[in-house]
């Protein structure tokens, strides 16, 4: 028997400056889902964990244009995100949030330790001043020209539109994002993490990840060979983790540094939670542990370079990334999704209108892996009602009702025809070896295969003819279509995790679901009902 491999998943952290949309779920949520319940349907030991980046400057934003305490409107957006992440069946072993005293010690220790073995050091900068506001701007709250593709609402720490990371003194006319007034530039002093220093190791650890998405590879390659140049890890605020130090106390750590060393946090709270606090250490620092990191595709700077050079400075020991799975964006008619922009479909408010298992396979089927996705309604409806019901739905409800209604939902056991077997055998292969590949708009196309497959055959057999004449075939067919149920009932389960137990009841199944064909004998179907909504 294989023995069980060790995975850890971190999916990226979203801002709660409201509520989550479809572009979350499209880009990071949902394949992070797909590929925890597979590892665990293949008895692997998995972690996954995420939480609300509660410090983020849109949180700021948004709490301010509501009159709001940022801790309190972090606070209802989290407990909603949370909520909503239940309602999809998303299976976090952890979703906790950066305003823990856990984290913020974790964050401290890692800044202290960076410190102490010069990986940081202080160094005067002029930032954007809004003289109007009287204080330092975050990069969130300026905007301007972006100086490589002049996109005119790039922000000062990114521009949306290329993707580059910026700062807000690399903007042609700046504006405080509050008053709409011009930012005068002040000295100010801050740490720096001198990223220069890890190229060379970086380069060389970058170069064998040839297993990565071409763009994920490619992008975080160039940055390094482009050359690396310092950052800052703390700012000029009021709200966020404190700096340890008594001379910087009037400072916060920088978001963008502060919210990544969540991943390890969030293992340590994991730990102390099952009440083993050194559990964590068998998944950071068993080199046998790989590391999956899910996000969309502005996120690949901070999980393939800033992230991997936190952790070389602060513990070589710990594991870095195996694979960064960072998806493309999806958009509404062209125009990338933006909370801080109003520019979304809330989950919920698509939740409200279709079923979870719709809304889950949509974004399967269409999830922006190599290339942005584009959402609308009249696909949405489209591909439900023609591949989900139409393909999937169809097959299992023809088989299960045509066994209830002519041999009163029981079938002997009988023999598997070889190439059912071989079709059921090569569709488990198929699918868990795309989705270990992070390919899942490829495996939920493996599984649909396999339904098509099972029309055909239920199509060439023709038991409705061959019922009114005789038994023996016709039950033989059902049998097959039935084993190719048994089969759906767990290769859909890491896509659909509400329909597939449904499914196992119906076709009286009592065991736990794992990633392997076991023939169902004999067949005694319980009550039946379609698992998909037509629309």
């Amino acid at each position: 028997m294989k023995k069980a491999e060790k995975i850890f998943i971190g999916v990226a952290w979203p801002y709660v400056n409201g509520p989550l949309h479809i572009g979350h779920l499209a880009g990071a949520y949902l394949a992070a889902d797909i590929f925890a319940r597979y590892h665990r349907l293949k008895g692997n030991r998995v972690l996954m964990v995420s939480g609300s980046d509660m410090h983020g400057t849109p949180t700021l934003v948004e709490a301010e244009k509501g009159g709001i305490k940022p801790i309190d409107f972090a606070d209802k957006y989290h407990q909603i995100d949370k909520k909503i992440f239940k309602r999809l069946g998303v299976t976090f072993d952890l979703y906790t949030k950066t305003s823990t005293k856990n984290h913020q010690k974790v964050a401290q220790d890692i800044f202290l330790t960076l410190l102490k073995k010069k990986y940081l050091s202080k160094a005067k900068s002029t930032q954007p001043y809004c003289p109007k506001c009287q204080r330092f701007l975050p990069d969130r709250f300026v905007e301007g020209e972006c100086p490589h593709c002049h996109h005119q609402q790039a922000r000062g720490d990114q521009c949306d539109a290329c993707g580059r990371t910026l700062d807000p003194t690399e903007l042609s006319s700046p504006y405080c994002k509050t008053c709409h007034s011009t930012p005068i530039f002040k000295e100010t002093e801050h740490y720096y993490f001198d990223l220069p220093q890890f190229s060379n190791r970086l380069q060389a650890w970058l170069k064998k990840q040839k297993h990565w998405r071409k763009n994920v590879y490619e992008t975080a390659l160039g940055w390094v060979k482009e050359g690396l140049k310092p950052r800052a890890v703390t700012r000029d605020l009021d709200y966020g983790v404190p700096v340890p130090l008594k001379n910087f106390k009037d400072k916060v750590i920088y978001v963008w540094f502060e919210a990544v060393i969540g991943y390890l946090s969030a293992s340590l709270e994991w730990a102390k939670k099952q009440g083993k606090i050194e559990a964590w250490k068998g998944l950071w620092q068993d080199p046998k542990c790989r590391h999956f990191y899910f996000m969309g595709k502005d996120n690949i700077v901070f999980h393939t370079i800033i992230w991997p050079a936190m952790l070389l400075g602060y513990n070589p020991k710990l594991n870095l990334p195996y694979n960064v799975v960072a998806n493309q964006f999806l958009n509404i008619k062209g125009e990338k999704l933006s909370k801080s922009r109003g520019r979304f479909i809330t989950v919920e408010e698509l939740l409200n209108q279709y079923d979870i298992g719709a809304v889950r396979f949509y974004f399967t089927y269409n999830m922006p892996e190599t290339r942005d996705a584009d959402f609308s309604d009249e696909s949405f409806v489209k591909q439900n009602n023609g591949i989900l019901v139409g393909t999937i739905g169809n097959f299992i409800n023809r088989s299960l009702s045509f066994i209830a209604r002519f041999f009163a939902g029981q079938i002997k056991e009988d023999r598997i025809d070889p190439q059912v077997k071989k079709k059921i055998r090569e569709t488990f292969n198929k699918t868990g070896r795309q989705i270990e590949q992070a390919h899942f708009q490829k495996a939920i196309r493996e599984v649909i295969g396999l339904a098509e497959f099972g029309n055909l055959y239920f199509d060439q057999n023709k038991p409705w003819e061959r019922v009114k004449e005789e038994q023996e075939e016709p039950e033989r067919t059902l049998y097959n279509c039935a084993q190719i149920c048994v089969a759906l009932s767990t290769l859909l389960e890491p896509f659909f995790p509400y329909a597939c137990p449904k499914l196992r009841k119906q076709l009286g199944i009592k065991k736990a679901p794992e990633w392997e064909f076991k023939e169902q004998k004999p067949i005694k179907l319980e009550k039946i009902s379609p698992l998909f909504k037509k629309y």
